[in-house]
This record gives structure tokens, C-alpha cells and sequence, in this order.
């Protein structure tokens, strides 16, 4: 017999997608509700065309009529509807007090609050599951952040942040949510302690995996409050939001300033025509969005370490991750797998592979970054607890603590034009040809100085750590390129990010494309790098082995 599940916010931006989960999971029952037939039929639609076998059918529905629910009588309630920032919790405890479990994806800091005092002795006499904030916050955050940080001795601070795409689809309420903190005073943990600052304040230029720099504000969410009391952080825990144009992030700092000063409640009243200019400029940005989960602490060794889990997704998969966990949360269920009866918000319910696990198939991409702070080898600050996974031969070259000379045998290639060749003379770059090599490296506090000779060519780089996760420069002379260090299964790749003149950023489609990589071999260190242009040509290339 299929279980009966009521969706309530089904044509939502957020709803849509989580009934397109559903719609996917056999043994339940799907009712789609919302206030609109005919957006009801036509999501019915487009599931049955997607999922034949699936059992959906449609209720017009509104949340405020309580009432409703006896006759449809649901084996679970799903609230996607919001905004929750001025909700009461009538549907919540009508659905448990029927005997119909209950979740939602709030993510405003006071329903999520207030939810277990108000839903716990309902919940717990109708021996039913009660959860609230089954979405992006606090349910994915919190799965995150105790991967990452399984094991530390300590959290001393943790920053999450979210940024969607320009062209994703934005729901009114999500507007009106948003707009109903900016500028309003926001109570946050910093500092070791708690304190007031206005939403859409504490401007941060974010390092994106996936997506590049973007702006992030302080966002008022239920996390705010969950994660010092989750993980006992000791300094510091922040939830930030951005949006992928500038021009919209800094026009809705300004526009809260005037809450700010007092001369206006709220910015809510501008919902209907800020969310259209959004997607008037829509066409400017993209539709790639992301979210990341940054900690600073010290892990089971007592080492010093920060650690960074990033999502970036492409072609408007953004907005299916917040009705990720809610998916996650009825696959459990479903599954009859144990869970607590009761009230609470949705922070240890789920892990991280839960949620994922309702992603796939979707252009969604993860990865972890971790870095040991105060370790003397640079490539050990860069990549943290990935470098011990490294092939030997490749970590006793990047793991040298003092001056190590290594010797091997190279294959050089030199580019045929007239910049490359003035390149070569600048740089003291080798001619075409083989020869014997021998690398010079000598590691400080700071960084590394790699001397390299070809034959009787000799030339030098320096390498530094930017203080980004998995990030370095190498300069030559006033050039400094930006690389991202990635670990692979027989090595490491550098990913050319950025470049600058004397600290001055240049842009990147200018910059000449770099692959380098270096792998171990038979037990040896082998290297691999090619320098061109795509109006030059080749400049430069080099391979070989070291031992």
C-alpha cells in the first residue's frame, strides 16, 4: 500500500523539484498541492510524462485552512510553500495531531526556533516525526560540517555561504524573505560572543570552487543560532548569501541603508518589483550557483587546520539542493530506516550522502579542501590531509623541509616565435632538446624558490601560499601566476587561475594557458608542463623524470 504524502508549495520554485524527487520514489502516493488548478495540472502533467509509473494527483490547497487536512488525510505533510518568516505553526500541529508525520523547508530563524517548545508534546502523543528546516539550512549545512570536521578537537569557527545563479528561477517568497532581514539588526556569534549587525552587512569576497569570486552578506537563518550551540564554536559562526552580480548585491546594500538609519521598517514592500528587475538582468549573469561550508579549528592530532567543503551546480540544477534533504529525509521514512518521534529541527538526521544521493544525475559538483595552517612544507599548507595520500615519489619532492637538490633527465621544447624566443632569453629558459636536468629546491616559512637547469640553461620561480585553500602563486620577475592545486590518484594537477603584473590583476582570457602536472612513475617523480598562447602559439614545454 503506498503512503500517502501531501506536498503543499508544489509549483514553487523549490516545491516543483521536490516533487519531481517524489515523483521518483516508489511506495508513495503523491498529492501536489497549491492554490492553483491549473499550475497543479500542468505539474501533474509534466511528472507523468517524467514518471509513468508514479501515483499523483492534485488538491487545491491553501496552508491557512488547516482544516483541509481531515479529509485528505496524509501518512506525511510537506510544508515548501513559505516564505516562514511570519508563519504560525496551525498546518505543523493540525498534520501531527491527525497522525501524519510533518517536515519543511524553513529557513526563517524564528519558526525554526521556536518549532520543537511549540510541536514537541504533539509530535511525541501521536508518535510522529516533526522536522523543520529540511533544506539547504540547517539540514545540509550541519551534514557538511561534521564531515569535515569529524574527528577535530576543536571548531573555532565556521562560514557558510550560498550564491545562486543570475538566471535561476527565484520564487517571490525567497525574495520576500531576503528582503524582510536586509538592513534589520541580526543577532550573530562573533567575536567569542553574541552581537547585533544589520542583515545584508559584513561584506565578503568569496572563493567559490566552481564559480570564481562572489560577494557574500550576512543572511539571517536558522543557523545563526544552530551552529555554536551544534558544535560549540568557540569565535565565530556566520551565514552569508550572495548574489552573482555585483551590481544586484551592492544595489540591495544600498537600498537596506534607510532600514539601517531607521527611516523605513522593512524593504518588503519592493518584493514584486526587485524581483523583476532581477530578472530583467538576469541575462548578464549565469545560471551556475554554489554553496560552500568553511571551518578553522584543530583536528584529532591537535594540529591547526582549515577545512572547506564547496557545491557548485550548472544549468539551473541550483535549485533542486534545497529540496535535496526534504527527499532525503522521505526516502528514510519510507524506508522504515529507526528515527526519533518528537520535534526538532532538521540538524542531525541526515548525512551528507543522504543528500547527495537525491542529486545524482544532476550537473552538481563537490569537493573538499582542508590545509594543515602552521606546517612548514608549503604543498602540506596547501592540500592539508590530501597530501599524505600523495604516491611517495611525489611527496618526497613537495615534502622537502630544507634545501633538496634532485637530479634527472628532460625533454624541452622551445615555441618558434619571436615572443617566445624573447621569452626564453628573459627567463633563461632551455633551448629544444634533451638534456640532463637538475631542481633545485629550497622551502622557507613563506614558500619555495625552485631552481631549475637544463644543460647549461638555468632559470628560477617562487612559489607562495595566498592563504586560500589550495591555492599558490608562482612568480618570474613581476609576473605572478595563480594556481589551484588539485591532488590526483597518481599525483597533482596546477589549474592556472588567475595572473597579475606587480599585484595588478590581469584578465584571465588573456593570460597564456598552462598544463602542468606531475605524477609518480615506477618510484619516480615525472613532470609534465606546456606554456602557450592561443594568439602566440607555443612558448615554452618541458617533461621529464627526477629521481
Amino acid at each position: 500500500m503506498n503512503r500517502k504524502v501531501l506536498l503543499i508549495g508544489a509549483t514553487g520554485v523549490f516545491g516543483s523539484r521536490l516533487a519531481a524527487m517524489l515523483a521518483a520514489m516508489p511506495g508513495l502516493s503523491l498529492v501536489l498541492a497549491a492554490r492553483s488548478r491549473e499550475s497543479l495540472d500542468q505539474l501533474r502533467a509534466t511528472l507523468a510524462a517524467q514518471a509513468p509509473a508514479a501515483a499523483i494527483s492534485v488538491q487545491v490547497f491553501d496552508r491557512s485552512h488547516v482544516e483541509a487536512l481531515a479529509q485528505i488525510r496524509p501518512w506525511l505533510v510537506i510544508d515548501a510553500a513559505g516564505p516562514f518568516q511570519e508563519s504560525s505553526y496551525d498546518l505543523a500541529l493540525a498534520a501531527v495531531r491527525q497522525g501524519a508525520h510533518y517536515l519543511d523547508l524553513a529557513d526563517a530563524r524564528g519558526f525554526v526556533a521556536g518549532f520543537p517548545n511549540a510541536l514537541e508534546a504533539a509530535a511525541s502523543a501521536s508518535g510522529v516525526l516533526a522536522v523543520t528546516g529540511a533544506s539547504s539550512t540547517p539540514a545540509l549545512s550541519h551534514a557538511v560540517l561534521r564531515m569535515v570536521t569529524k574527528g577535530w578537537r576543536r571548531l573555532d569557527a565556521v562560514t557558510a555561504a550560498i550564491s545562486p545563479g543570475a538566471r535561476a528561477p527565484r520564487g517571490l517568497a525567497v525574495v520576500r524573505a531576503i528582503l524582510s532581514y536586509a538592513g534589520r539588526p541580526v543577532r550573530v556569534f562573533r567575536n567569542g560572543g553574541w552581537e547585533t549587525a544589520p542583515g545584508w552587512s559584513d561584506l565578503h569576497r568569496l572563493d567559490m570552487p566552481g564559480l570564481g569570486y562572489r560577494w557574500g552578506s550576512l543572511c539571517e537563518t536558522p543557523d545563526l543560532d544552530l551552529l555554536p550551540a551544534s558544535f560549540s564554536v568557540r569565535h565565530q559562526a556566520l551565514f552569508l548569501a550572495g548574489l552573482e552580480l555585483a551590481t544586484l548585491h551592492f544595489g540591495l546594500v544600498a537600498l537596506s541603508l534607510p532600514v539601517r538609519w531607521g527611516l523605513a521598517r522593512s524593504l518588503r514592500p519592493l518584493a514584486r518589483p526587485l524581483r523583476a528587475l532581477a530578472g530583467w538582468l538576469a541575462p548578464l549573469g549565469s545560471d551556475r550557483g554554489g554553496m560552500i561550508v568553511a571551518a578553522v579549528g584543530m583536528d584529532e592530532r591537535g594540529t591547526p587546520i582549515r577545512a572547506r567543503w564547496a557545491l557548485w551546480a550548472d544549468a539551473n540544477a541550483g535549485p533542486s539542493i534545497p529540496a535535496a534533504p526534504a527527499a532525503a529525509l522521505v526516502r528514510i521514512l519510507l524506508a522504515g530506516r529507526d528515527l526519533p518521534s518528537g520535534a526538532m529541527a532538521c540538524t542531525a538526521l541526515l548525512e551528507i550522502d543522504d543528500i547527495m544521493h537525491e542529486l545524482d544525475g544532476l550537473p552538481i559538483r563537490t569537493r573538499v579542501d582542508d590545509s594543515h595552517v602552521e606546517s612548514p612544507v608549503l604543498y602540506c599548507r596547501l592540500l592539508g590531509r590530501r597530501f599524505e595520500r600523495l604516491p611517495a615519489a611525489v611527496k618526497q619532492v613537495h615534502g622537502a623541509e630544507s634545501q633538496t637538490i634532485f637530479v634527472g633527465r628532460a625533454l624541452a621544447r622551445s615555441g618558434r616565435s619571436i615572443p617566445a624566443r624573447f621569452l626564453r632569453l628573459v627567463l633563461g629558459l632551455p633551448r629544444t632538446g634533451r638534456s640532463d636536468v637538475e631542481v633545485r629546491l629550497e622551502p622557507d616559512l613563506h614558500g619555495e624558490t625552485w631552481t631549475r637547469r637544463f644543460g647549461s640553461a638555468r632559470f628560477s620561480s617562487r612559489l607562495t601560499d595566498t592563504r586560500r585553500l589550495g591555492v599558490f602563486q608562482e612568480q618570474f620577475g613581476p609576473i605572478r601566476f595563480v594556481f589551484r592545486l588539485e591532488p590526483t590518484a597518481r599525483g597533482v594537477v596546477w589549474r592556472m587561475i588567475g595572473w597579475n603584473l606587480a599585484g595588478l590583476p590581469l584578465p584571465l582570457r588573456l593570460a597564456p594557458q598552462t598544463k602542468a602536472h606531475a605524477e609518480a612513475v615506477d618510484g619516480r617523480y615525472r613532470f609534465r608542463v606546456v606554456v602557450s598562447h592561443s594568439w602566440l602559439g607555443l612558448l615554452f614545454a618541458y617533461r621529464g623524470d627526477l629521481a
